[in-house]
């Protein structure tokens, strides 16, 4: 009954022929007018009165279309019918362009008439194109196009939608709406009908899935256009769709979000690992329900891979919806094999990618893949992708599809190796940052002490601790140095840079710190070296090009500190450095008040040492300035903090240097650390015995005197030989160039020191003596006796001391 009430509507209110509309004439056998209806009299002005009886020709044709009326009039009688486009006389004498169709008609009693209806060809021609453009609506429009009913059943459906859906048309009609779709396609199919028959208003370019029953593996995606029918009146009379089928087009739109979702997400860090996870977590669920990303061993160490190696690898990127594995789960990280004939260890080995569109059900069973990498039983379809850049296969990446229906095809793989592409330069940038990590830290290792030298001076507890997420290692270093006199030089520094130069530049200036320490130097002297000598590397950077004119890159800050146990003085200066912290034996710890000096690398500005009395069991920390200056607290802050771990002197050393590194560096510190703590302790005064002698002739042998009677007191016999001449060659050269009294000390530590101290800064050198020399064979001597043996200098003179062990007598 719709579809009819609709037909008659179409007819009486567009069709210009519709019995309303039309101009009705009816010609006998002989061309006269026997009948006429008003809707003629309408659009021609001649009455019924005028026209009835009278030869249609002669009353309605102007004599110069004779012959084309004739030559239609012979046509219709021979076909017994006609359409076309006449003139036609008006009333008033002008002629109207007619659109007429002509049929036979046989009354009862035989009598033929002929049967004319006609409507402005103006009329005519709009009616034709909308009858054009319905057929074509129906016929051949490439879109689909479907009418339901207000009953939600289908009427008409377009010969796209049979193309589209592979039914006749013809057996649409009266179906349900959503009838051929799977249940929930369909579902959401009726319910968009029903709000647009609810709501009276269209819904434009909606976007929905479409799978049809005998096909449900093949997902499409279709663009609606839904909008309701009316009457005159306003009443729906069913709702309209257009639909296009744009599953290629929505899937190359996918396509593309996936590559741009890609740039942003994919190489994040230069983390192989972290990457590799990256691009699994992409591909699903865009592109595949499971995705593994697998490389080889050396990729994840940082080693470069040899070429056309298929294995072993690691699965270290993992993603899925759904996943179930079959046989022994394999966590990431752990080294597995392919199978020679698997598609992974193809790819591996040929570098080329791998296709199976559709699996059979018994295919991870006949590859024997069970326990290796199969997602689940149900996947149907499989990608795999070598991951290559550089001219190097650093592993492959796997997809499976099992819970959606359709398969991979071409186009999925060129996407997959494409993403595989991008993410395998990532990788590879991932692998050489961590080959040159690892470089830069085997350096930095080897340039770092390994051990704490043996001194009596202080106890010591050390920490190192490198960056987690900087790029590349600091230059942080420390060092505990002994030097004559039982005293100990304690260092800390922080090289200006990250990575191989840093670690290189602190291996020079550590190096460059034993030398001077070497030379018994002050504390404000060794980095006013220190300072020549990173100034001399800058400007070797600069003449090798490495770095523009005037951009400080080589730079370092160091905190250089002498403590003297049989004093109990420490001597510290400072070049751009934190200050220490000093925590008294009574637990009240404070920033040592040091000159802060200008870092190293500036030049033409002084450094100053100063002094202060340690108390036996005190404490002294040094650090670099990541230990306090971490960006999540303020650096105030973490000095009282440090003070505070500190606090607590007697406690084991060890747990002291643990509390402050737990209480201020975090889980991932992110710069490097070097912590220093140093407990001092002190000489007993019955170990060291000192002496003034005076410049005359009998100070040599009085020296021997007091060195035989207290190496005798000490139980030291069997060095008093060799002792009384090294302190007897030492006086005298003091008394023939030096001209003032002479200092003689001995301290019994884990060697036996001798020294000997004077007010002159001439320095005494070793040469060897002629026959004829009356003198210059006493340090000559002095070498020979002492294990070691130097000179250092202070604002009030020289010192030059010798080392011997105590185990041993002169042979």
């Amino acid at each position: 009954m719709v579809e009819k009430r609709m037909t008659e509507l179409s007819e009486s209110h567009d069709d210009p022929f519709a019995q309303h509309l039309a101009a009705v004439a009816v010609l006998d056998d002989r061309g006269a007018v026997v009948g006429w209806n008003r809707r003629a009299e309408e659009l021609l002005g001649h009455p019924d009165t005028a026209v009835i009886g009278r030869p249609a020709l002669e009353v309605l044709v102007d004599p110069r279309d004779l012959p084309a009326v004739r030559q239609a009039a012979a046509r219709c009688r021979r076909a017994g019918g006609w359409f076309g486009v006449l003139r036609v006389r008006h009333s008033d004498g002008r002629l109207v362009e007619m659109g007429l169709r002509a049929h036979a008609l046989t009354r009862g009693d035989g009598i033929r008439e002929w049967f004319l209806a006609g409507a402005l060809a103006v009329d005519v021609l709009e009616w034709q194109r909308d009858r054009a453009v319905l057929d074509g609506l129906y016929r051949r429009c490439p879109i689909g196009l479907v009418v339901h009913g207000p009953d939600l059943r289908l009427l008409r459906v377009n010969r796209a939608i049979e193309r589209f859906t592979g039914v006749p048309a013809a057996e649409f009609r009266g179906l349900p709406t959503g009838c051929f779709l799977l249940p929930d396609d369909a579902r959401r199919a009726v319910d968009r009908v029903r709000r647009v028959i609810e709501t009276g208003r269209p819904m434009v370019y909606s976007e929905q899935l479409v799978r049809m029953e005998w096909d449900p593996a093949r997902e499409r995606v279709a663009m609606v256009s839904s909008f309701p029918m009316k009457d005159p009146s306003g009443r729906i009379l069913g709702v309209a769709e257009m639909i296009e089928d744009i599953t290629e087009r929505y899937r190359a739109q996918r396509r593309l979000a996936l590559l741009d979702q890609a740039g942003s997400r994919i190489g994040t860090t230069l983390d192989a690992a972290e990457t590799a996870r990256e691009l699994a977590e992409v591909m699903v669920p865009h592109l595949a329900d499971h995705a593994s990303v697998d490389l080889l061993q050396q990729v994840t160490r940082g080693e470069e891979p040899a070429q056309a190696l298929a294995g072993p690898v690691v699965r270290v990127g993992t993603s899925g919806v759904g996943a179930r594995q079959p046989g022994p789960p394999h966590p990431q990280g752990e080294p597995v094999e392919f199978a020679p004939d698997t598609p992974e260890a193809r790819c591996l080995a040929e570098g080329r990618p791998v296709l199976e569109a559709v699996l059979p059900p018994d295919w991870f069973s006949s590859q024997g893949r069970q326990g290796t990498h199969a997602p689940e039983l149900g996947a149907h379809s499989l990608i795999v992708v070598p991951l290559a850049a550089r001219g190097l296969v650093l592993g492959v990446m796997t997809l499976w599809r099992s819970r959606r229906p359709d398969p991979f095809e071409a186009d999925d793989l060129t996407l997959a190796q494409e993403l595989a592409a991008r993410a395998a330069v990532a990788i590879d940038n991932a692998r050489r940052f961590t080959q040159q990590q690892q470089t830069a830290f085997t350096l930095q290792s080897s340039l770092l002490p390994r051990t704490v030298p043996d001194q009596s001076a202080v106890e010591v507890a050390l920490r190192y601790l490198p960056a987690s997420a900087a790029p590349g290692l600091g230059g942080d270093w420390f060092d505990v140095i002994p030097l004559s006199g039982a005293r100990v030089a304690l260092v800390v520094g922080d090289v200006v840079g990250r990575g191989i130069h840093a670690a290189a530049t602190m291996g020079r200036l550590r190096t460059a710190v034993h030398t001077l320490a070497s030379l018994d130097l002050e504390p404000d002297e060794v980095l006013s070296r220190l300072d020549d000598l990173v100034l001399m590397l800058a400007a070797e950077q600069e003449a090798a090009g490495e770095r523009p004119v005037g951009e400080q890159v080589v730079g370092a800050t160091c905190l250089y500190a002498v403590y003297d146990p049989v004093s109990g003085r420490c001597s510290a200066a400072r070049a751009g450095h934190p200050p220490p912290v000093v925590t008294t034996p009574d637990g009240q710890a404070a920033l040592l008040d040091l000159p802060a000096g200008p870092p190293l690398g500036l030049g033409g500005l002084p450094f100053e040492a100063r002094d202060v009395e340690l108390a036996e069991g005190s404490l002294l920390c040094l650090y670099t300035n990541g230990l306090i200056g971490e960006r999540h607290i303020d650096a105030d802050a973490g000095l009282a903090t440090l003070r505070a771990a500190l606090t607590r002197p007697a406690d084991a050393l060890e747990r002291t240097c643990q509390a402050v590194v737990d209480a201020l560096v975090p889980a991932r510190p992110s710069d490097d650390i070097a912590l220093l703590i140093a407990r001092t302790r002190m000489l007993s005064p019955d170990d060291v015995a000192s002496w003034q002698l005076p410049p005359e002739p009998g100070s040599a042998a009085r020296a021997r005197e007091l060195t035989s009677a207290q190496l005798a007191e000490w139980g030291l016999e069997h060095l008093a030989f060799t002792t009384e001449l090294i302190a007897s060659e030492l006086v005298t050269n003091v008394y023939r160039y030096a001209g003032g009294p002479a200092t003689l000390r001995l301290i019994r530590e884990r060697c036996l020191v001798c020294e000997v101290s004077d007010t002159s800064h001439t320095s005494p050198h070793l040469r060897r003596a002629r026959t004829t020399d009356e003198g210059g064979r006493g340090l000559f001597l002095v070498a020979q006796l002492a294990e070691r043996w130097g000179t250092r200098y202070s604002r009030d003179g020289k010192t030059v001391w010798t080392e011997q062990p105590l185990g041993g007598a002169f042979t």
